[in-house]
């Protein structure tokens, strides 16, 4: 699936009406109304849905989706992966990427020490933070300049200012 990416989740249900409570993966968080149609990927099913509306509503978004008429219908929604082809995004300003660019990438610290590969990223609020497993997991802030030394997609590692010890 390397030309689909993964742009948020459908975590419950709103109101009676079929409207589905999605947590965003994109930044604001309702940039994600712009991506539609979505392909709703769960264990069970795998569909396309086109986003009628949808809004903010607190930390999260929700949206009605075509077909989706009532609170049971969207409940089996629940749990579904929001994935759209990776062409309906902007490509990222320099300097930044997508997560999912990172998610696989070798990490090594500058003195060579390979720590493994980025397997998750955290949102702290403060900054984000990659999860790192290899021997054993590390927890290092994404933070350019400061611990993340070199981004290199083509050759996808990641070079760190990391102790190896920490």
């Amino acid at each position: 699936m390397a030309d689909w990416i993964v742009v948020g989740d459908v975590v419950g249900v709103f109101g009676v009406k079929g409207w589905v409570k999605i947590h965003s993966h994109t930044e604001p968080p309702n940039n994600i109304l712009n991506y539609g149609p979505w392909h709703l990927e769960s264990k069970e099913t795998s569909k396309e849905y086109r986003v009628l509306t949808g809004r903010m509503h607190g930390s999260a978004v929700i949206a009605q989706l075509e077909g989706v008429a009532d609170r049971d219908q969207a409940l089996e929604l629940r749990s579904s992966k929001i994935v759209v082809p990776r062409d309906r995004l902007p490509p990222p300003e320099p300097g930044h990427f997508y997560w999912a660019d990172l998610i696989g990438l070798r990490v090594e610290n500058l003195e060579g020490t390979d720590f493994g590969g980025v397997s998750d990223i955290l949102s702290t609020g403060a900054n984000d933070v990659l999860v790192v497993n290899g021997e054993r997991e590390r927890l290092i802030p994404f933070i350019i300049g400061q611990f993340v030394k070199e981004v290199d997609l083509d050759t996808g590692t990641l070079k760190v200012d990391w102790d190896a010890d920490f």
